[in-house]
C-alpha cells in the first residue's frame, strides 16, 4: 500500500523541478554566450595584432627607404591632448 503524498508537497516538488530546469537552461545559455564572447575576443586580438604588425613593417620599410635615399624618416608622434577644467569652489568660476 503506497502512502498518499500531500498536495502541497507535490506542488513544491513541481515548482522546484521547474526552477531547476530554468537554472539549467540559464546556465547553458550563459556558457554559450561566454564561448561566443571568447571567440570574438580572440578574433579581435588577432585583428589588432595583424594591424600592429603591418604598421611596424610599414615603419621599417619607410626607415629603410629614407636611409637608401640619404634622408631621415621621422615616425608619427602619438597625439596626446591634456585638458583640465578648473571649476572653482561650489561652481563659482575662479577669478584670475
Amino acid at each position: 500500500m503506497a502512502l498518499k503524498v500531500p498536495e502541497s508537497v507535490l506542488k513544491k516538488q513541481a515548482t522546484q523541478a521547474k526552477i531547476a530546469e530554468e537554472a539549467k537552461q540559464a546556465s547553458y545559455e550563459s556558457k554559450q554566450k561566454k564561448r561566443q564572447d571568447k571567440k570574438d575576443a580572440i578574433a579581435s586580438a588577432e585583428k589588432y595584432a595583424a594591424e600592429y604588425k603591418a604598421a611596424e613593417e610599414a615603419a621599417t620599410t619607410n626607415r629603410r627607404e629614407a636611409k637608401a635615399q640619404g634622408g631621415f624618416f621621422v615616425p608619427a608622434m602619438p597625439k596626446l591632448v591634456l585638458i583640465i577644467r578648473i571649476r572653482g569652489i561650489i561652481g563659482v568660476s575662479p577669478k584670475g
